[in-house]
């Protein structure tokens, strides 16, 4: 994750760090990824909550994935098509960057809090080309035996 830092007329003015942030239309929301794995350097705050994921050895795309129920989101997403269309990464990075949703969201779903070590999978969408970092800014996340929809509220 990148960081910026500011520099005062005074000096240079140490601040926390500040996470890059991005919009939606930096993803090619044409070619969902799935991911799965253990967090790690989990950040819980805003402007949204972001995790570590350090992927296994062998990823693969669940045998129950296209069939998996998804929850009504505020939001028009076509949840089963991503679902259908969902791919692994062609990058073969072992840890990628989750960038998930605000906190206000997170908690109109009621996501529990993701803490490290935690086991999740996440479907969402990367840089066109998998060009750049290896970010994954996520549609559903599945935790704890649920689907939680996190481009909008709950429906």
């Amino acid at each position: 994750m990148q960081r910026r830092h500011f520099i005062a007329s005074a000096g240079l003015l140490a601040l926390p760090a500040a996470h890059a942030h991005h919009g939606w239309s930096s993803f090619d929301q044409g070619r969902p990824i799935y991911l799965e794995g253990k967090a790690a350097k989990v950040r819980w705050a805003n402007p949204h909550a972001e995790l570590e994921l350090d992927l296994p050895a062998e990823l693969r795309l669940p045998a129950d994935l296209a069939t998996r129920a998804l929850p009504a989101q505020s939001a028009g997403v076509d949840g089963p098509a991503l679902l259908k269309a969902a791919q692994l990464p062609t990058r073969k990075d072992r840890r990628w960057q989750i960038e998930l949703a605000p906190l206000s969201r997170m908690n109109a779903w009621a996501v529990p809090e993701i803490r490290n070590g935690d086991s999740l999978a996440v479907l969402g969408f990367t840089f066109t080309g998998e060009k750049g970092d290896a970010v994954l800014r996520v549609e559903y996340l599945f935790v704890g035996g649920k689907a939680y929809g996190l481009r909008s509220s709950p429906a």
